[in-house]
């Protein structure tokens, strides 16, 4: 059943020829709108999260539905066919249920904010935002409990709803959904900067119309889609084979003592179509570590990882989505059946771009990325601060990026890369805790003719009686090395008690109670390198190495001898290179440190944890017959 869209005028509109000049000022004019989008939100809204971190995606899309500038791919199209009422002038649409809109969000925590864009009757546009909500309830602060067993347990769930009907805000739905917040003042204030910023966009758009006219406006954006189909076209011709390629890889554990849990993916192209098969996935987890991959949310991924290898003029938009098609199970891991708890999918999310690297890249090695987009590392601290006010951090970490064909990774950099970190006084001045360290981690980043980017040690000195809850992964299986490259670190978590005792964190925990003068080591892991080691300038190392990024034994690695004072000893190097080259075995397309088997064998020498257990499947998958 579709919605009923209430339009008072029903002309189709005209098909009009556009010059290149007009076509490039409209193109320009939406791009900025879409940067004014996110202004108008981290200016005005509360929450560190979105304020510093800019957790938050916009979206303007053509009057179909099809996003032309924003990131997260469009969902409006399978908004108005699933919803079962009117869409007119004046509504503004919000849900936080990824499984009512298949994913769209990924987790309760994400408020969806949809607009249509009407122009004398007609709609043009549809405007559209989500961010993340620091609290939306649910069993522990942050919204984001590891072992919740179903949706229910994760706080308050919004169907698609009209928050805005006729441009009056349902005041009393609106006083539901803060009453049933622990951080109500930032959820106010973070959803009346996402409107905001609709409001924008519609204002925008009809500064466009007003100057070109509205066919005009519709052909320019149906040509900005055209232009993005025969770019991508173009890539996918020349990067998808024909042949398939398959390739694995694993998230370490649920957070309730099991795992890994496998991923699995085979991609082939027939005719002009990319498929992109998840058959061979590990059935869906009974703790909330589950990720709802939206298709359309994969093709995102796939046209911003294509656009950025490539061609970054490309503007990226919905325009080649129906040049890719994407299967994925039901019951799996990543696409899970309802209610499923969902809120600590992040560790999947990152996961994706690895898989994706190592799937496609098999077939240019020398374009392939190591591991290390492999996670979106959480930290949330709340209690009473000793004036008896309620403090809540949400906070998103830094891991270190992977090397690429092109040069290094960046050391302790974002997954996303339009996040930024939450500034270090900003933290000290709004909630109760001190940074002690906030330092690179030294040869966390493989070994490799480009180093993979080291991970982020942030000491966390907490100055008030509270709970944390860490959320990451990494910890038992490295972010892989490439062509040679080395894998990088692990992450691991260190809290040191002011009593002096001293315990090692799982990498998903909650309800860990901390007390004034306690420490946590934050230890994020480090990317994978790419190639050859041995091929490194060995000045490079030195400089690395005078840049406390790795040490002199970690140089070693490289085949580089350093003296006392750092500096390089050649010949030695020289020797040491040579002996390495001899005696190694063949160099392999990937390096992962070792089979899962092996790692598990190792892990609590190398990480302080206990290894998982073998995951457990629900019985009732079997009787379904979806897993035999």
């Amino acid at each position: 059943m579709a919605a009923k869209i209430i339009q008072t005028d029903a002309t189709p509109f005209k098909s009009v020829a556009l010059d290149s000049i007009a076509l490039d000022i409209i193109e320009n004019a939406l791009r900025n709108a879409r940067t004014e989008m996110d202004a108008v939100l981290f200016r005005t809204a509360m929450s560190p999260g979105i304020r510093e971190q800019h957790d938050a995606f916009p979206m303007i899309a053509n009057n179909d539905g099809k996003m032309v500038v924003g990131q997260f791919g469009s969902f409006i199209h399978g908004f108005v066919h699933g919803y079962e009422g009117t869409i007119e002038e004046g509504d503004i649409f919000l849900t936080n249920d990824p499984y009512s809109c298949n994913g769209a969000v990924s987790h309760l925590n994400d408020w969806l904010t949809m607009m249509p864009i009407y122009h004398k009757g007609r709609i043009v546009s549809w405007a559209a935002m989500f961010g993340h909500m620091t609290d939306v309830g649910g069993k522990v602060p942050g919204s984001l409990p590891t072992d919740a067993a179903q949706i229910f347990e994760e706080g308050l769930q919004i169907p698609p709803i009209k928050i805005y009907r006729n441009g009056k805000l349902n005041t009393e739905m609106h006083a539901l959904l803060l009453r049933n917040s622990r951080m109500p003042h930032w959820n106010r204030a973070d959803f009346d900067a996402i409107v905001a910023a609709l409001r924008l966009a519609e204002r925008r758009v009809h500064e466009i119309i007003a100057r070109f006219g509205v066919d005009e406006y519709i052909a320019a954006m149906r040509e900005m889609l055209d232009r993005n189909r025969r770019a991508m076209s173009a890539i996918i011709q020349m990067v998808v084979p024909e042949k398939t390629q398959t390739f694995e890889d694993y998230i370490d554990d649920d957070g309730v003592g099991m795992g890994p849990y496998k991923i699995a993916c085979r991609m082939w192209r027939e005719g002009d179509k990319a498929i992109f098969d998840f058959a061979g996935t590990d059935p869906q987890s009974i703790s909330s570590v589950n990720f709802l991959l939206n298709e359309e949310m994969f093709k995102m991924f796939l046209g911003a990882f294509f656009i950025n290898l490539f061609d970054p003029q490309i503007l990226f938009n919905d325009g080649f989505y129906e040049l890719v098609d994407v299967r994925i199970p039901e019951a799996t891991i990543i696409k899970p059946r309802r209610p499923a708890a969902l809120s600590c999918r992040t560790h999947l999310l990152g996961r994706i771009f690895d898989i994706m690297g190592g799937v496609l890249g098999q077939g240019a090695p020398e374009a392939l990325n190591a591991a290390g987009f492999s996670d979106s590392p959480h930290l949330m601290y709340s209690g009473y601060d000793k004036n008896g006010d309620w403090y809540q951090l949400f906070q998103i970490g830094f891991g270190g990026i992977p090397g690429r064909p092109a040069g290094d990774g960046p050391d302790g950099h974002s997954l996303w890369p339009a996040f930024t970190n939450v500034p270090n006084e900003f933290l000290e001045s709004n909630f109760p805790l001190r940074i002690n360290e906030y330092s690179s981690i030294p040869d966390s980043g493989g070994a490799g003719k480009h180093r993979g980017g080291n991970g982020v040690c942030t000491a966390y000195e907490f100055l008030a009686e509270g709970q944390i809850s860490i959320h990451d992964d990494r910890w038992l299986t490295h972010p892989w090395g490439v062509n040679g490259g080395k894998p990088g670190g692990r992450s691991s978590k260190l809290l040191k008690r002011v009593d002096g005792t001293q315990e090692w964190l799982p990498a998903k925990c909650d309800r860990i109670k901390v007390s004034d003068g306690d420490v946590l080591y934050y230890n994020t892991w480090g990317g994978g390198g790419w190639g050859d080691p041995l091929q490194r300038d060995a000045e490079l190392v030195a400089l690395d190495c005078r840049r406390g990024l790795v040490t002199k034994e970690g140089a070693l690695r490289y085949g580089v001898v350093l003296g006392a004072n750092g500096a390089l000893d050649s010949e030695a190097t020289q020797r040491l290179r040579t002996r390495i080259e001899a005696e190694r075995p063949p160099i392999e397309m990937f390096d992962r440190g070792g089979t899962v088997e092996e790692l598990r064998a190792r892990c609590k020498a190398e990480t302080h944890l206990e290894p998982p257990k073998p995951p457990v499947f629900a019985k009732w998958m079997k009787k379904s017959g979806v897993f035999a």
